[in-house]
């Protein structure tokens, strides 16, 4: 019998994990499969797992996301080390790991294999970690025993559609503080009243699912990665003093310095920037 892989990705501290066939309509991307040396035609599988990375801070001032490291080189690493290990216990197999830009839908994928329900914000909400989660995953061609489950949805209680701003002024906060080049009075406005310069995390905030996985202790990250060199309350000294290299480590960096500094002067230059 072959080793559950599973145990593979133990070793490394990650416990919400689920394995799953890939099927046509899991599969988004079939070019990205081809790229890995993958036959979309072909029986495929992948070993999808949740990466928690809220981290315990008093105070920030953007989405938990962004207070560490990139994620992107989390995962780096993680394929790195991990990979080869995969390689060597299954020689006769291929394996290719992805995250974020992958070849599979992810959320329908990891609920699919029963690692969460999909809320009313549309993300992915693990029970010990609620929706506080990155995804990743393994594909491979080696025949594993798979689950299926029926896709289930959140409660639906309605306190993430409350909550967000886009039903008081009908635009995605996120996307505006991502938003490239100049912004209205009233867009300034918008990013100045709810108090973040990258990101929003008000419908995960308000998730019951949050709440209980705060209450109970388990939501917080045992990563390392997330907790080491985190910015939690960014300002404007903060990003002047990095250097690009600093900065390209960091996700908001892929909108360059320029859409940063922009929301922080709303807030740290309030005359020049955003007028009352």
């Amino acid at each position: 019998m072959i080793p559950d892989p599973r145990d593979i990705l133990s070793r490394y501290g990650i416990d919400t994990v689920a394995k799953i066939a890939l099927t046509p309509d899991l599969i988004s991307r079939p070019h990205k499969l081809a790229r890995a040396g993958f036959d979309a035609d072909k029986e495929l599988y992948a070993i999808i797992f949740a990466i928690p990375y809220f981290t315990e801070v008093q105070e920030k001032n953007l989405s938990a996301y962004a207070v560490s490291r990139d994620y992107h080189l989390f995962f780096k690493e993680l394929f790195d080390a991990i990979l080869p290990e995969f390689r060597r216990e299954y020689p006769k197999y291929s394996f290719s790991g992805f995250a974020d830009d992958s070849p599979i839908d992810e959320r329908m994928s990891a609920a699919v294999g029963g690692l969460g329900v999909i809320g009313k914000n549309r993300l992915l909400i693990t029970e010990k970690y609620s929706s506080y989660v990155f995804l990743g995953e393994i594909i491979t061609d080696m025949p594993l025993e798979t689950v299926k489950e029926e896709i289930r949805q959140c409660e639906g209680c309605g306190r993430c559609e409350r909550v967000c701003p886009m039903s008081e002024c009908g635009i995605c906060l996120s996307a505006l503080t991502q938003k490239k080049g100049s912004l209205s009075d009233e867009e300034k406005q918008l990013i100045k009243k709810y108090g973040s310069v990258w990101g929003c995390d008000r419908c995960q905030e308000v998730c019951p699912h949050t709440q209980r996985a705060i209450a109970d202790k388990t939501i917080f990250t045992h990563f390392a990665f997330f907790k080491e060199n985190s910015l939690p309350h960014l300002t404007l000294s903060d990003i002047d003093k990095m250097s690009d290299e600093e900065f390209d480590l960091r996700a908001y960096s892929w909108r360059k310095r320029d859409t940063i500094r922009r929301n922080l002067l709303i807030f740290e230059d309030p005359d020049g920037e955003c007028s009352n």
